[in-house]
């Protein structure tokens, strides 16, 4: 009787353990979050971003301030969310790539890793060109890179940013240089290309479609290895249908929580991941309009998801001469 009665407590006892982790996991935010994009308004992770908080705010019925924070490609406003507070209520926001990749370009020092991800789209850089300039398709361009080195202009949002991250992929694959102008945003980027201050952008797709639709900008490529349809334009073709083999990983954006937070709240997130955000129509339809990839991802899926990205554009850096840190060193092997 005895060791039954031992069995049942401990029975009781590991219930009421299992109620105390369900009961701290319901994180219930009791002011407004501040949630920084470090980009210019406009561009893709601002677009994305306000789309997300929105349908979180019903979830967790709390308010969730955007703040711009733009500057040094996204790593002054990424720096302000890593020093503030890790009480939960101050969050950022960006394309993975550039999160874990800051630490080898010598902007700041945090990983990935430190952070827990909630992706919400993978967002595809697109090569366009001003209306007005001669180039048709992507070989003309590529031949007038080739026959002018270092004059064609092409606009992105700075070093680190994934319009960079594209012409630079383009540059070594197709054995060509250009001239880098670099902006705030993808969207002040893309707005240069469609005004004519510069020839040509790299900038992802959501933030040219407004301009593609309107005859402003000319897509002649998706940098990659996979077409892409924008709703009112058409199909734009992959890269490697012109630079046979060409591949380049999928840059997956979202929200970036600081792993110091207080953990109900990366598990309230988890929960909200797993069970809302992977079928929110408001986000399936964002990602269908703007040439983007719905898809929600959260935890150790999220960062094995990530890491081709950043590892392939760690490494283009070094090879370019810009790195700061060797890859190697800080967790980012040589693919």
């Amino acid at each position: 009787m005895k060791s039954v009665l031992s069995i049942r407590g401990l029975l009781i006892a590991g219930l009421l353990s299992i109620s105390a982790t369900g009961a701290m996991a319901q994180w219930k935010p009791t002011k407004p979050i501040t949630l920084i994009v470090p980009w210019a308004p406009g561009g893709s992770t601002d677009q994305v971003t306000r789309v997300t908080a929105a349908e979180l705010e019903k979830y967790l019925g709390q308010k969730i301030i955007i703040m711009n924070q733009p500057g040094a490609s996204g790593s002054v406003g990424t720096k302000n969310a890593m020093e503030a507070p890790h009480d939960g209520y101050t969050w950022t926001s960006g394309g993975a790539k550039d999160l874990g990749t800051y630490k080898v370009l010598g902007m700041l020092d945090t990983s990935a890793k430190d952070w827990n991800l909630y992706l919400n789209v993978a967002h595809i850089a697109v090569v366009g060109v001003n209306a007005d300039t001669p180039y048709k398709t992507m070989p003309e361009l590529l031949a007038a890179m080739k026959a002018k080195p270092g004059a064609i202009s092409v606009a992105t949002a700075g070093v680190n940013s994934s319009g960079h991250s594209a012409i630079e992929s383009i540059a070594r694959a197709a054995g060509v240089s250009y001239k880098h102008v670099t902006y705030d945003g993808g969207a002040p980027a893309a707005v240069a290309a469609a005004s004519g201050e510069t020839q040509v952008t790299t900038q992802l797709a959501a933030e040219q479609t407004d301009m593609i639709r309107a005859k402003k900008i000319r897509p002649l490529a998706v940098v990659g290895d996979k077409s892409i349809e924008i709703e009112g334009y058409g199909t734009i073709p992959p890269l490697s249908q012109f630079i046979p083999g060409f591949k380049d990983p999928i840059n997956y954006f979202g929200i970036f929580v600081p792993k110091g937070a207080p953990p109900e709240v990366a598990q309230t997130l988890d929960k909200i991941w797993a069970t809302e955000m992977v079928k929110n129509e408001a986000l399936r339809k964002y990602a269908q309009a703007r040439g983007a990839m719905f898809a929600p991802m959260a935890g150790e899926e999220a960062q094995k998801a990530v890491f081709p990205a950043i590892q392939s554009y760690a490494w283009t850096q070094q090879a370019a001469g810009k790195a700061k840190v060797s890859p190697d060193t800080v967790g980012i092997p040589k693919p």
